[in-house]
């Protein structure tokens, strides 16, 4: 006899658990960056439609999923295949979200070592100890390095992996309903403290502003729509798990939706509060991802009235988030470990912990190139546009009119491709660097055709 499946017991506790399962870093150094990169207001305008979009079909999509096949997604691939007599295909299909999953989560849980440190750092005074951002990149860079920062990445991981034993309703249900309103009550904290600061002002404007160049470029529609995925957590897995845990009483519509508004509301609230943080020093956000987090926010909220308390907040928030995008990235893995190994949930979890500590360990020292390969390769929307690079009619151009050789687009590329040799390399992903990079305005992109091109 089949073993009943675990169940949330509350329509908020489900909603809470998915508004914790897509509120994370993507929310806090990723969004606001690219706030700021595309124009503001207008990287908003695409960013709210795509949100609506993905909200009301791939969110819906996966819920509903989820909860119609009662598995996670190695199970439901191969139910849904099975009616074709291709059970086995639809399995190993599924196999590679829970993978994908598991790989995140094993990157993830380096970073959360970083957060986890930092947070308790403002506490003992450690976090703020640093002199200059020469000091605080310099001790972030330490903390980074190969075998850094074990002791603190594992106890992020006994943390996350404690939550999942407890099982759906006693672990993951209860600690979203405590983490989720405590993250978005102290961002609101946050964003009352910044708006009273001198200079905040410029950075309201800067994110409301509406560009029409940017809003007419398509990199800035291309972002948004990636950012959207990324941040409704739309990836076969993560919400597809938790749908498989919802009663069929519940209103999944309804859900979706208060789950992409949430998320939305999470993602503005950490703008909110870091660009107009930044237009108090009068400091440009032009760095995004774990230097705007670790360097370049705690030097600025060193220098803030109040700044060990503000920092105190700041860093119990991003720990939160963080903590509740951890717990649905290992929860797809230890399910799927749960039902093909047929595992208690306690053993699952020690089988999955045990693989996310020895890996997180050693790729310490080189955890940023393991997110980029799984940023590009495993993201559906970069491996879509390197397949399709050669006969899209998206294309990059370099002017040789304007071009001067300086070399600065070959060297932001994550990719290792020189756009004045191959502007559209099958390795391009579309994602703008050069373009942003080019000091002269070389590099174009678009469907239209433009004379002096390389």
């Amino acid at each position: 006899m089949k073993k009943q499946r675990e169940s949330f017991k509350s329509q908020w506790g489900f909603i809470l658990a998915c508004i914790g399962s897509s509120v994370g870093m993507g929310n806090i150094w990723m969004f606001s960056t690219r706030v700021s990169s595309y124009g503001g207001g207008s990287f908003l305008i695409p960013y709210f439609i795509f949100v609506a979009l993905v909200g009301f079909t791939g969110v819906i999509g996966e819920m509903s999923f989820g909860r119609a096949t009662r598995s996670g997604p190695v199970d439901a691939f191969g139910i849904a295949c099975e009616r074709k007599g291709k059970r086995k295909y639809g399995e190993a299909l599924g196999m590679i979200p829970v993978l994908g999953a598991m790989a995140m989560a094993i990157g993830y849980t380096v970073v959360m070592g970083w957060i986890l440190k930092y947070a308790v750092g403002t506490f003992t005074g450690k976090t703020l100890a640093p002199k200059g951002v020469e000091e605080f990149s310099g001790a972030f860079g330490s903390m980074a390095s190969a075998f850094g920062n074990n002791g603190w990445q594992i106890a992020a991981l006994i943390l996350c992996m404690g939550i999942l034993m407890l099982g759906v309703v006693s672990g993951i249900e209860k600690a979203n309903k405590f983490m989720m309103p405590l993250f978005f009550g102290l961002f609101v904290i946050l964003a009352v403290y910044v708006a009273f600061q001198p200079g905040a002002a410029e950075g309201y404007k800067y994110i409301f502003r509406i560009d029409p160049k940017a809003l007419a470029d398509p990199v800035t529609w291309i972002f948004a729509l990636g950012q959207a995925f990324f941040s409704l957590s739309v990836a076969g897995n993560g919400t597809l798990i938790y749908g498989s845990y919802l009663s069929d009483e519940e209103n999944i519509p309804a859900a979706a939706a208060r789950v992409a508004f949430f998320d939305t509301l999470a993602a503005i609230l950490a703008a909110l509060v870091i660009i107009p943080a930044m237009a108090t020093t009068g400091a440009k956000l032009d760095q995004g991802g774990p230097g705007l987090l670790f360097i370049f926010l705690p030097h600025l909220i060193q220098s803030m009235p109040g700044g060990p308390v503000i920092a105190m907040i700041f860093f119990v928030a991003v720990l939160l988030a963080g903590l509740t995008s951890l717990i649905n990235l290992y929860e797809a893995p230890i399910a799927t470990v749960q039902e093909k190994l047929h595992l208690g949930r306690v053993q699952a979890c020690a089988v999955i912990a045990v693989i996310g500590a020895v890996i997180s360990v050693v790729i310490q020292g080189i955890v940023s190139d393991w997110m980029d390969v799984l940023s590009i390769y495993i993201c559906p929307l970069g491996a879509f546009y390197s397949v399709f690079n050669k006969v899209s009619f998206f294309k990059y151009r370099v002017n040789k009119e304007k071009c001067v050789g300086c070399g600065k687009c070959a060297k932001v590329c994550r990719m290792q491709v020189d756009p004045v040799v191959n502007a559209n390399s099958l390795e391009c992903i579309r994602c703008g660097r050069c373009k942003q990079a080019c000091p002269t305005g070389a590099i174009s992109c678009g469907v239209s055709k433009e004379k002096n091109n390389i």
